[in-house]
């Protein structure tokens, strides 16, 4: 991508931004010059811990789509999700093209913020382990720094113990 086309510029990150300015937020978005898609790829692009790194998952549970944001360091434990929404039914990883179609973003860039409608959300409480934490910014290149106030904030959600585990613990 040439320098004069900005990735900053695309709708997807635009709508994140909006989202930050209308929630009283700071606009922290940026581009970086390595990709973000995975939380291993952020946190080495961002020279910080893998954990700090907010990983934007979406399920449904039951007919109901929702958004567990873990820590990049963590594993959601998808078993606590009905309980934790107070949901019935099972815990299924929906397909690309309908976490687009949900969430506004593809996978690799779905940010918690600007989501084209809103979803009930979980906030892995490992996260406040860090002042400041990083999500996708709706691009697989741009993320926003924040913090686990501002996330609760920007998504209305719940922080909880419950929803991931250390991803090498059994």
């Amino acid at each position: 991508m040439s320098k004069s086309t900005s990735r900053l510029d695309k709708n997807t990150v635009k709508r994140v931004r909006q989202a930050l300015g209308d929630a009283g937020l700071q606009d922290t978005v940026r581009e970086l010059d390595d990709t973000a898609r995975s939380a291993a790829e952020a946190a080495w692009a961002l020279g910080v811990e893998q954990g700090a790194i907010v990983k934007s998952l979406v399920f449904t549970v039951g007919n109901r789509y929702v958004l567990a944001l873990v820590a990049g360091d963590h594993q959601c434990r998808e078993d606590q999700l009905p309980k934790i929404f107070q949901l019935d039914g099972d815990v299924i990883r929906p397909a690309a093209d309908l976490v687009r179609a949900v969430t506004g973003f593809s996978i690799g860039g779905v940010s918690p913020a600007g989501l084209v409608a809103p979803l009930p959300t979980v906030i892995d409480a490992s996260l406040k382990r860090f002042e400041k934490v990083y999500a996708a910014a709706g691009h697989t290149h741009c993320i926003f720094e924040t913090s686990v106030d501002d996330l609760k904030t920007l998504t209305g959600g719940l922080v909880s113990y419950a929803v991931a585990a250390p991803a090498n613990a059994s």
